[in-house]
């Protein structure tokens, strides 16, 4: 049986943070993964070039049920100060998008940059955790590899979206088992599904791309859409889709920043012999432009369409109303949604409030990021907030 001072069980963006931090306070600190190399979820970020934070990260970016939690953290450690680390370690960046920063070069070099920061802390791959218990001496994690003792217990493991990476419910099980609340979870950043009678009437779209506008309650985004032969993807409906439950209905405008009727209107004016599907393919995709007229019976020229008619195409596109079917679930999701309760954690250290000595940082608590790198925001703030005062 090994003794340290941490077990941070889950060896990805948080829990490398963590470890960084506890292990440069002194800390005998123990890292424990079940996947033959840590960091998968990085590895594979960003296209392979981790989009590891945005500029313009503020809790406004997060969703929780409890939205003022990660306040404290993302103050605490901000994409400055993460940025700042990855300027000492000499890695090239650059913005891509909205603020979002990606490797010139490779994910792995964010990977070898924790890795390095993280240097004295025993890292162990390839490990199954079979049973944790705690009493007097702390917690007793008990693995495929051994056994293992430590005051301070670290739940780093994040969520089960993208199961293929070895992700899974665990920490809410441990959570569960200790007697803190998990708020339910659901897939997040994930594509959104049609029925089959939606599908038909898009047939045909799959792989077209359109800059929107989306709305749900509140949660309004201005990105791209993409059909697909599922649905509807793109940055645009990821991040809606965070917001989404079943039975909600989304409002899309396909030509944000234009009065579709007044548009078509002008048209008839200006040039009536056009056809209406002519007009509008000049400002959306042709094939686009096409579904829209069939669908509203707007198939003449604009002379012979009546202002009724054209209405109803501008509503189809200002105020297209849709209801998704479900969505592509954990499989594609790229966060999780919900997790461990805050209610029982301390905003500052991480810690459950009624059980000392255990944490959860990073996707397994309720805090859900943007897309955009605050997720891996997230991950620096909480593992960081955490590696203090373990």
């Amino acid at each position: 049986m090994q003794t340290h001072d941490v077990i941070i069980i889950g060896g990805g963006a948080a829990g490398l943070m963590c470890a960084a931090e506890a292990t440069r306070r002194g800390r005998r600190v123990l890292v424990l993964d079940q996947a033959d190399k840590v960091a998968q979820k990085i590895r594979i970020s960003g296209g392979g070039r981790a989009n590891f934070t945005n500029l313009h990260a503020t809790s406004a970016n997060f969703l929780s049920d409890n939205p003022r939690f990660c306040v404290s953290a993302l103050k605490r450690y901000t994409q400055h100060d993460f940025i700042a680390l990855v300027e000492k370690h000499g890695i090239p960046y650059h913005e891509k998008n909205l603020g979002q920063l990606f490797c010139d070069g490779s994910a792995q070099q964010i990977i070898d940059m924790l890795l390095d920061e993280a240097r004295g802390t025993d890292i162990q791959t390839a490990t199954w955790i079979k049973d944790i218990q705690k009493s007097d001496d702390g917690y007793t994690v008990e693995t495929n590899q051994g056994t293992y003792v430590a005051m301070s217990l670290v739940i780093a493991t994040g969520g089960p979206s993208i199961p293929k990476m070895g992700s899974s419910s665990f920490a809410y099980d441990v959570a569960r088992q200790f007697g803190l609340r998990v708020v339910d979870p659901r897939a997040g950043l994930v594509p959104l599904t049609f029925d089959s009678e939606m599908l038909s009437s898009l047939e045909g779209l799959s792989g077209v791309s359109v800059d929107i506008t989306v709305k749900l309650a509140k949660a309004v985004f201005k990105e791209a859409l993409l059909f697909t032969h599922r649905g509807l993807s793109g940055p645009a409906i990821l991040q809606i889709s965070s917001y989404w439950q079943p039975g909600d209905t989304i409002t899309i405008d396909l030509l944000p920043g234009v009065d579709a009727f007044q548009y078509l209107k002008d048209a008839k004016a200006d040039t009536p012999k056009k056809d209406t599907h002519t007009v509008l393919s000049q400002v959306l995709p042709k094939s686009l432009a096409g579904r829209l007229t069939e669908r509203c019976e707007c198939r003449n020229r604009l002379a012979e369409t009546p202002d009724k008619s054209l209405r109803r195409l501008a509503d189809h596109i200002n105020l297209w109303a849709v209801t998704p079917n479900g969505s592509e679930g954990y499989r594609t999701a790229e966060v999780t949604v919900g997790g461990v309760d805050t209610r029982d954690l301390s905003s500052k250290t991480m810690e459950a409030n009624d059980v000392p000595g255990l944490h959860f940082i990073g996707e397994a608590v309720d805090v859900t990021g943007h897309l955009g790198g605050f997720n891996f925001q997230w991950a620096w703030s909480s593992g960081h907030a955490c590696g203090q005062v373990v």
